[in-house]
């Protein structure tokens, strides 16, 4: 019997009793892992050796895993901040406990949040007393950080892991293996003598110029073997759902805004009438960058918007009576809506003074100091539109809504009045989930008030509403939780096999 080389050598060197991996197969025989996958699935076809394949998973922990294994999980650190200030017989205020445990920024959600799940104690009007009767020392989650980082996992609880891969504390892998092992067949030919066939595996330039490819015998292909999946490139799914609400708004009769992400907090929040003290506007909610002040913003512009702050707008006005300063109103930071945009068109500063009626939008990202969870992110596209005419009413806006919605078979939306700062009235959209039937949050609306419109210059009604791009794409694909579609721990199968729909 003549075979390729690969062939032969993956005969020699397979048993008929242990089954041998293509490693050390390859090892064995100094061929590629590759060149012998390829000849066991063609001396399988031939009944020669028999091929099973072994999901094996391992667990890994992140930085933050070794981390947390290095410093104690933030709710443990939690708790023993709080049982030495003895939250144990006595509530204790949590701003001192927080302290007191040395948790910083993101961990403090952190340790809040898994300091309940595990009954660990309770926080009640902003004291925290704990459960004496935790069993801290022996937490399970704690355990099982040492024991990946020992490499033994074996015995962990598939609950626990969970909850640690979900964490983002530990990473999970599952790698296919194969391994080889002679047929009776296989055994019979080999006794019977295998020879190295002189075959050609690849047609070469150099065959072609030289004329040998005539004379040489090629190999024979399997094609129906199975070979490692490759996949190429793709749009995002969350690409194309934004590409789709602007030819959506675009047939609506809207045109699009651009601006810059980073942007005066005068354009961003000074401009909506957002107070200057309002908790958005400090650092839990936004980011500031260490730049250069926009110092360039129109005077006029600037001195109307800090005289609507102070004083308010017509003889009814009142304003804030609020701390305001042109100092802070040129800080830059990262725009947490698309607002921005609006506010630098309808003032004029952007394209020109505008007639009504018009109408535009935008689909672009905003960025918050958010607490990452199923349906938040640290930044996220939005889905910015307004409309200037005259006489508009929340019925106009209801309708628009309910049309933009119909386009991706969406019908079922609610509104809630709602309070802003810069709409009046104001309502949140709420629409229903596909899988779970939960009621989701999509979006904020209403009709700005005179204290915006009356410093940029307009004199007839604004229209306006903030969607969330990512809610829109639960709605319609059921999607439970954004995370698995946007970031770092992305499902990339089921984002290569995804229905686009139409």
């Amino acid at each position: 019997m003549q075979l390729p080389d690969a062939a032969v050598a993956l005969l020699e060197s397979a048993s008929a009793t242990d089954a041998k991996s293509i490693e050390q197969l390859a090892t064995d025989t100094d061929e590629k892992p590759e060149t012998l996958t390829g000849a066991a699935f063609d001396l399988e076809a031939d009944g020669l050796v028999a091929i099973e394949e072994r999901v094996e998973v391992s667990l890994e922990l992140t930085d933050e895993g070794e981390q947390y294994r290095a410093h104690g999980l933030p709710e443990l650190r939690l708790y023993r901040a709080a049982a030495d200030a003895g939250a144990a017989d006595d509530p204790v205020p949590m701003g001192q406990v927080v302290g007191a445990s040395g948790l910083e920024g993101p961990e403090v959600d952190i340790a809040l949040m898994n300091f309940a799940r595990k009954g660990l104690g309770s926080i009640d009007s902003g004291e925290l007393s704990v459960n004496a009767d935790a069993e801290v020392d022996s937490d399970a989650e704690r355990a099982a950080l040492d024991a990946i980082a020992d490499d033994d996992a074996d015995g962990l609880d598939d609950d626990t892991v969970d909850r640690l891969v979900e964490r983002g504390l530990v990473e999970r892998r599952e790698q296919t293996n194969r391994f080889v092992t002679l047929t009776d067949d296989g055994v019979t030919a080999l006794m019977e003598g295998v020879e190295t066939a002189a075959t050609v595996g690849q047609l070469t330039p150099e065959l072609l110029t030289s004329g040998e490819w005539e004379d040489v015998e090629f190999a024979e292909y399997n094609v129906e073997a199975d070979a490692e999946p490759v996949t190429g490139g793709k749009t995002h799914i969350l690409r194309q759902t934004a590409e789709s609400v602007k030819d959506t708004l675009v047939g609506m009769g809207f045109q699009e805004m651009q601006g810059p992400h980073a942007d005066a907090d005068f354009w961003i929040n000074d401009a909506l009438f957002m107070p200057q003290d309002h908790p958005a506007r400090t650092h839990w909610d936004r980011f500031t960058l260490d730049t250069d002040p926009m110092t360039d913003l129109p005077d006029d512009l600037v001195g109307r918007v800090e005289d609507a702050h102070r004083n308010g707008v017509g003889p009814d006005g009142e304003g804030y009576h609020s701390p305001w300063s042109r100092e802070f109103a040129e800080e830059v930071a990262l725009r947490g809506h698309t607002t921005s945009l609006s506010m630098r068109y309808l003032s004029g500063e952007e394209i020109g003074d505008l007639e009504p009626p018009q109408r535009f939008f935008s689909v672009e990202k905003v960025y918050r100091n958010d607490t990452l969870d199923a349906t938040h992110l640290l930044e996220f596209f939005q889905i910015e539109g307004w409309v200037m005419a005259e006489d508009l009413s929340v019925r106009d806006l209801m309708g628009t809504f309910e049309e933009f919605y119909a386009q991706f078979g969406i019908t079922d939306i609610e509104f809630k009045p709602h309070y802003n700062p810069y709409t009046e009235p104001s309502f949140e959209l709420f629409g229903t989930h596909p899988t779970t039937g939960e009621i989701v949050e999509i979006g904020n609306s209403g009709i700005f008030r005179e204290e915006v419109l009356s410093p940029l210059g307009v004199e007839c009604d604004v229209m306006a509403w903030g969607l969330a791009l990512e809610r829109l794409l639960m709605l319609m694909y059921g999607f439970e939780d954004i995370r698995d579609v946007h970031g770092t721990l992305c499902d990339l199968d089921l984002l290569r096999n995804v229905e686009v729909l139409a």
